[in-house]
């Protein structure tokens, strides 16, 4: 296949990118900074460093509830939607069948659906089958949103592996199934982590649809929003919002790593 060749980057890209990251994690490196200070106000100059909140933190038995919701919806949601997006992205990257691509296109959807508009739609329809609000509800509604992440991740994983592999193996006499097991899935497995370590922190992270969908069991997106209301609690929800921060960016960043394993670099033309 002809490749494009590589063009120079244009003089001062490095600059504005610089100027970009700033411009988006500046702001966020307050959390942190104000989680620290002394006082239940947040203004400069910082009346002090104090890890006291971390400790408050830890001892409020609300927020130890909410998170362990969190933790239970988000890791039921990482399995189903990983589980789905693997089913997925295997038919979309060895089969050719009729409306491929708009079924790609109607995958997007949900991602590009205000939230808004996408949980009132499924609180009606959850009204309407009588289903009542629960930590059932949420995880379905995630589920919808975290499975194109996980069938995206699985198809850039899936959509450069040597399909004669498998190939070789129904040639030797083993069933599809089999083959799935022993060759397919050992070469998927950076995919299948990295899509779970994903769609974990998108389900943990999400607000929107919990918030229309939640019954008496609130998850920790909503407990913080709860507590947003009370000047006083306001330094304990800076330090779990750094502790969130610290962990979605090792997440990321490891699943990313673990993702790119076994992914060979295009070689350099002489």
């Amino acid at each position: 296949m002809k490749r494009f060749p590589k063009l120079k980057a244009p003089e001062g890209l490095a600059g504005y990118s610089i100027l970009y990251l700033v411009f988006l994690y500046v702001p966020v490196l307050f959390l942190p900074l104000f989680s620290l200070n002394d006082s239940i106000y947040i203004t400069f100059p910082l009346s002090g460093f104090t890890t006291r909140w971390y400790a408050q933190m830890i001892e409020t038995e609300n927020l130890l509830i909410a998170l362990g919701n969190s933790v239970k919806v988000a890791a039921s949601v990482s399995v189903i939607s990983t589980i789905l997006g693997t089913l997925g992205a295997r038919a979309f990257t060895r089969y050719r069948f009729p409306g491929r691509r708009p079924m790609l296109g109607l995958l997007v959807l949900p991602l590009v659906v205000p939230g808004i508009i996408l949980g009132i739609a499924l609180l009606i329809m959850m009204s309407w089958a009588g289903i009542p609000l629960s930590l059932f509800t949420i995880g379905a509604a995630h589920v919808l949103i975290a499975t194109p992440f996980a069938t995206f991740v699985m198809i850039s994983r899936l959509d450069g592996f040597d399909a004669n592999l498998e190939e070789a193996s129904r040639d030797l006499g083993e069933s599809g199934w089999t083959t799935f097991w022993r060759v397919t899935f050992p070469l998927a497995v950076p995919g299948i982590v990295a899509s779970l370590l994903l769609t974990f922190t998108e389900s943990f992270d999400e607000f929107i649809l919990a918030f229309f969908l939640a019954g008496n069991d609130a998850t920790l997106p909503l407990y913080i929003w709860s507590q947003l209301r009370f000047p006083r609690n306001l330094p304990v929800v800076l330090a779990l919002g750094a502790c969130i921060l610290l962990a979605s960016f090792i997440v990321i960043t490891f699943a990313e790593w673990v993702r790119r394993q076994g992914v060979k670099p295009e070689k350099k033309k002489t």
